[in-house]
């Protein structure tokens, strides 16, 4: 059944109600009937002992003496106990006229303790006291009955006081479970209701937060937490689709411009190769581009895979080492290395460690001028294998430092202009180092250059 939340609660509540309800009448069913028996119990043991008494007083005088004393006994109880006396052979000198008339036969007395039976005597109920007493050298055998028709009538108006009181109360308490459980939703139909108005154009609206603190405050906490990083990542969405269609209609527009030119009259051959090898270019750069994105893009959906294994660092930084002198020499920088000593074994994927290395070292030429200098060191210690690159070039603002490895940022748009790039490649560097545990670092001086530092675990330390 698709019941709501308040119906099932109530629907619990009921359940529980009535199992209790049921189960505190049997209990106090049960200890009724246990009193009511200790004291008819009590009350037969009483007057049998009564009765002891005075057979043990008057039965030296003789049997006509106890007789009559029985006698005078049984007018005094009348019906509210009765009393049967026998002697050892059977002779009886005493029974009340119900004794007489038993429902069942009554088994014969034949033992020293107190006995108790419950039977019916002349159609109503009585418990029933036996004993066989030595007294005087006389055996007595004696029956003392008292009725119980007064404590049946009182257990019987209990049991239907519970019969038409307990149905109610159950009813009674349900109803006030389903307004108790109506007040306590109320918090979270309206959380509902605010979360039903929270859509991508008002994604900063936040639940209310009850003053509370229980689980209501912890959901609404919850909530507000998980909208936060919704909205940041619509946000990110938005911004990346925003650049990526900005970086790509630029170059777009270029061909298409270049290409459009070339056809509104003859040229030379010159000429259209010119246009072509612009075209080529800029093609080249939109590829990178588009590869960067789609990079990008497969890490957030979790779809790249590396594959790790131990490598060696060294033989890679000094492929990149080789790598950056020939990317700097076009400008004239100066390229120098200082590396550890191998082996330096870490868990990664040589493809991605190379790209990462190369992302910084472009970075770090692109943004250096003619002249400059760029260092490479590597070391070796702490469990940790530490990647420093540092240049000479323009550096970076404390304004922007922060935010030089998010998508798309560019710390000078005018330097940007001008080195090109799309503002993606520290961002897919910081992914990289994500992925093999690590951390990537930049310090700079606007004006003297910048160092970037990259801290991977060794083998070693796992």
């Amino acid at each position: 059944m698709n019941l709501p939340l308040r119906a099932r609660i109530t629907a619990w509540y009921f359940a529980v109600l009535v199992v209790a309800f049921a189960l505190f009448a049997w209990i106090s069913d049960l200890g009724f009937r246990h009193s009511i028996e200790t004291t008819v119990n009590d009350a037969s043991r009483a007057n049998l002992e009564s009765v002891q008494r005075i057979l043990v007083r008057v039965a030296p005088k003789g049997m006509e003496e106890v007789k009559e004393e029985l006698n005078e006994l049984g007018g005094v109880w009348a019906d509210a106990a009765l009393l049967e006396v026998s002697d050892a052979d059977g002779i009886m000198l005493f029974q009340s006229e119900r004794f007489k008339k038993p429902y069942r036969t009554l088994p014969p007395v034949s033992k020293s303790e107190i006995t108790f039976l419950t039977n019916n005597l002349d159609h109503l109920q009585h418990r029933i006291a036996m004993r066989a007493a030595e007294i005087n050298g006389h055996t007595f055998r004696i029956r003392v009955a008292v009725p119980t028709e007064p404590f049946d009538q009182a257990l019987d108006r209990f049991r239907l006081i519970l019969q038409e009181t307990l149905p109610f109360l159950v009813v009674l308490a349900s109803l006030a479970g389903y307004w108790l459980s109506g007040r306590a939703l109320a918090p979270v139909n309206a959380i509902i209701e605010t979360a039903r108005g929270v859509g991508v154009q008002n994604l900063s609206s936040r639940l209310a937060v009850p003053p509370a603190n229980d689980e209501l405050r912890g959901l609404s906490e919850t909530l507000n937490a998980m909208l936060a990083r919704i909205e940041a990542s619509v946000k990110r969405l938005t911004q990346f689709t925003a650049d990526a269609s900005h970086d790509l209609r630029t170059p777009v527009a270029l061909i298409r411009t270049s290409a459009e030119l070339a056809l509104r009259r003859p040229r030379t051959d010159d000429e259209y190769r010119e246009t072509l090898s612009r075209i080529l270019a800029t093609s080249e750069e939109t590829t990178h581009l588009i590869e960067n994105l789609l990079t990008l893009a497969r890490a957030d959906a979790g779809a790249t895979e590396l594959h790790f294994r131990d490598i060696d660092l060294v033989p890679h930084l000094e492929k990149i080492a080789e790598e950056a002198c020939i990317l700097a020499a076009g400008k004239g920088i100066q390229v120098t290395s200082e590396l550890a000593a191998g082996p330096v074994l870490v868990s990664a994927d040589p493809a991605a460690i190379e790209r990462l290395l190369l992302i910084v070292i472009e970075n770090a030429v692109k943004y250096t001028p003619s002249g400059g200098k760029i260092e490479v060191r590597f070391s070796n210690g702490a469990g940790n294998a530490r990647i420093e690159i540092r240049d000479s070039g323009i550096g970076i603002s404390d304004k922007d430092l922060p935010h030089i490895f998010e998508r798309f940022y560019r710390a000078d748009q005018a330097r940007s202009r001008e080195t090109g790039g799309s503002g993606l490649g520290l961002a897919i560097a910081r992914w990289i180092v994500d992925l093999h545990g690590g951390l990537i670092e930049a310090q700079s001086t606007l004006g003297n250059g910048s160092l970037i530092r990259i801290t991977l675990p060794v083998v070693a330390n796992r």
